[in-house]
């Protein structure tokens, strides 16, 4: 009587029956049908290099596992015209309204997929059903890193102007300005001030608050996600040394942005990992209000063109007379300070911006 638990020469033991190997094929099927499908979304729709290979990456890898079933045994076992789950299909399946009720349905296909991949997998091998599991919860992670990407493209325009302002010298001084660069339009305004006292920087963003709510310009607070909290920003925006993208949510709560400062094509890579809104990347050219060792410059506004579609603002002596070279580099959207706090005419500068960028 031949052992249960030693494999053939065709990989499976001997005992895994056609009800077993029939369901193991169906959801392999499910799973590559789903993944291919998300996958088609993000390398053609959206043309997202990096999410593109972030999802290649999981098939290849569960292309790799499913080779311990045996494809002539699951192909032999199929039987589609005795299939009963063939004629059963709800209403739902036949519609899908947005791009989000596709994704949403095609990740669903794939982790439900798996898991079944994972539970009937225990029966024939327990290495692959540990392999299936950590598929599993990579599939969760880039079901985030895809809705988030791809939500929060229409969060910020193509071409976004993104003002950096500090508490200027009174609140009537501040709020002023605020009001100008609201009226100009503006897409998002951060208020950034390391010098003033926290009672102050809230009164100052609440100030902030008041003159954007009802508007279409967001309100940013720079590394406080405290202060965001209490004067109903709408994100926080984080450094390389600062809260996680996980932590500064965790204080936020959801519905929030949070934007992460990156200076090289590997923090971005890992700023869409972590489900950033946006990234700030730079340094790209010597600025008059803050100091940097080094200047990734241009480069690294082609490097993130070339592979990321998450909203990249370029930072870092941005202004009229540089802009273009960031739209030639890749880069529609900027985030700017000296150039307009400076500015007897905000709203002509921002204008003059906007236009180079398109």
């Amino acid at each position: 009587m031949p052992d249960p638990h030693q494999s053939d020469d065709r990989g499976l033991p001997p005992s895994v029956d056609i009800s077993l190997l029939r369901t193991l094929d169906a959801a392999a099927n499910r799973a590559s049908e789903g993944l291919r499908v998300v996958e088609d979304f993000v390398r053609y729709g959206q043309n997202d290099r990096f999410l593109t290979a972030e999802l290649k990456s999981l098939r290849h890898l569960l292309d790799s596992t499913l080779k311990k079933i045996d494809r002539n045994q699951s192909i032999e076992a199929r039987d589609t015209p005795g299939d009963v789950g063939t004629t059963i299909q709800g209403k739902l399946e036949q519609t899908r309204s947005d791009w989000s009720e596709l994704l949403t349905a095609n990740f669903k296909r794939l982790q439900q997929a798996i898991r079944s991949l994972e539970e009937h997998g225990k029966l024939v091998d327990a290495e692959m059903a540990a392999a299936f599991e950590r598929m599993r919860y990579l599939a969760y992670s880039l079901e985030k890193m895809v809705m988030t990407t791809v939500a929060a493209a229409k969060d910020f325009p193509a071409v976004s102007i993104y003002v950096l302002v500090d508490g200027c010298d009174s609140a009537g001084s501040f709020d002023r300005f605020v009001a100008q660069l609201v009226e100009a339009e503006v897409d998002v305004i951060q208020l950034r001030d390391k010098q003033l006292d926290d009672r102050t920087l809230v009164q100052r963003a609440e100030l902030l608050r008041k003159r954007t709510a009802g508007t279409a310009t967001k309100m940013i607070i720079n590394d406080r996600a405290d202060i965001a909290k209490v004067t109903a920003a709408d994100g926080v925006h984080v450094g390389q040394d600062e809260l996680t993208v996980s932590q500064a949510r965790s204080v936020l709560g959801s519905g929030k942005l949070v934007g992460v400062s990156t200076h090289n094509i590997g923090q971005a890579r890992q700023a869409v990992r972590d489900g950033a809104d946006y990234i700030g990347i730079g340094p790209t050219f010597p600025s008059g209000t803050k100091s940097f060792d080094q200047f990734p410059g241009t480069a690294f506004l082609k490097e993130v063109a070339d592979e990321i579609t998450l909203p990249a603002f370029a930072i870092g002596g941005i202004g009229p007379d540089n802009a273009k070279l960031v739209a030639e580099a890749g880069i529609h959207r900027i985030a700017v300070s000296g150039c307009v706090s400076q500015a007897k005419d905000p709203g002509q500068v921002v204008l003059t911006l906007r236009e180079a960028l398109s």
